[in-house]
């Protein structure tokens, strides 16, 4: 998503300027690719890896993948004024709106479920399946597909006087903002903020309970407080993708809001529209490592596909468990099942 004026930037330095942009583009291409095709292979390869939790993971990958595979060579090729033809460019610019959108979702998807997990636990075995989890993915790409390709439906800037393809001089900054930030980024964003400040709270709150019913040090009591160390850590590192997320992507919303609301009155160099660009794009190859420094199983498989020895069993039961309710039978807490 760039600016369709170099106004204020010589010749040489906007040479310069764009030669550190496309490297800057294609490292975290090269990155992004890979790192999010080693998550999808050990995911689809390891069926003990494939929780519910993980499905909606690699759902997320996939479209930091295709971050890496069609939306930064499409952005590329948008600031060069590529394609010529109006509509093969405007589907080139709303792809990577389609991206964007797609990994939004994949989020709001994996808060839901963390939500459904901790807010009925015995309820959510029977119906946070994995066909459910496939279904959710498939609708994600759906609405992203719909949301993205509205400016091919019609609303766009319509074809310009010249030969131009960069993505202010066809996509209209209302559609943008009023419509794709306001509307289909921020409220997600904001959902899944309530979400994670529920989980934390119970987190929380039943952290307490355990070490107020601790009368004795049983082995039991190891498992809840190591059961709830790893629900927190998963909460954190789950929070951490979604916070990252809104960091890397905010700035270039904001960007695109201050253009459509300011015009003339609130001009930015374009290096700051460029370093936005790649913030946001650097997004995609960042979090398979938060995935993998997270999440113990994952990390194990990934480090036995390169032949490293790992600390831990991958295989254990280790993955993002869900928070146990107390029992009305008595003063414990069930045992917290892993997903």
């Amino acid at each position: 998503m760039s600016n369709n004026s170099t106004e204020g930037v010589g010749q040489k330095e906007y040479t310069l300027l764009w030669q550190i942009y496309l490297a800057a583009e294609l490292l975290i291409a090269v990155v992004a690719i890979f790192g999010n095709s080693l998550v999808i292979y050990v995911v689809l390869k390891n069926r003990r890896l494939r929780t519910v939790t993980n499905y909606f993971i690699t759902n997320l990958a996939l479209a930091d993948l295709l971050v890496g595979l069609i939306g930064i060579p499409f952005a590329i090729l948008s600031d060069n004024n590529l394609p010529r033809d109006f509509y093969g460019c405007l589907l080139v610019n709303s792809m990577l709106v389609v991206l964007t959108q797609s990994s939004i979702f994949s989020l709001l998807a994996i808060a839901l479920e963390r939500f459904a997990a901790i807010k009925s636990p015995f309820k959510y075995q029977a119906l946070w399946t994995k066909k459910l989890a496939m279904i959710l993915n498939a609708l994600t790409w759906i609405f992203s597909i719909l949301i993205g390709l509205v400016p091919v439906f019609g609303w766009n800037l319509g074809q310009p006087d010249k030969d131009g393809c960069r993505f202010t001089e066809v996509i209209d900054m209302k559609y943008m903002v009023y419509f794709n930030f306001f509307i289909c980024v921020l409220i997600p964003l904001i959902i899944m903020l309530l979400i994670y400040g529920y989980i934390f709270n119970v987190v929380r709150k039943q952290n307490h309970q355990i070490a107020a019913l601790e009368i004795k040090d049983s082995p039991a009591d190891h498992t809840h407080r190591r059961a709830f160390r790893r629900e927190l850590k998963a909460a954190k590192s789950l929070s951490v993708v979604i916070g990252l997320f809104a960091l890397s992507w905010l700035p270039l919303h904001i960007l695109n809001t201050l253009t459509l609301l300011c015009s003339e009155n609130c001009k930015y160099p374009y290096e700051l529209l460029l370093a936005a660009i790649i913030l946001s794009h650097a997004n995609s190859a960042v979090n398979p490592f938060i995935y993998a420094y997270t999440n113990s199983r994952l990390h194990g498989a990934i480090a036995q596909v390169f032949g490293c020895k790992h600390t831990g069993n991958y295989t254990s039961s280790d993955d993002i468990p869900t928070v146990s309710r107390r029992s009305n039978a008595g003063n414990h807490f069930n045992t917290i099942r892993t997903l």
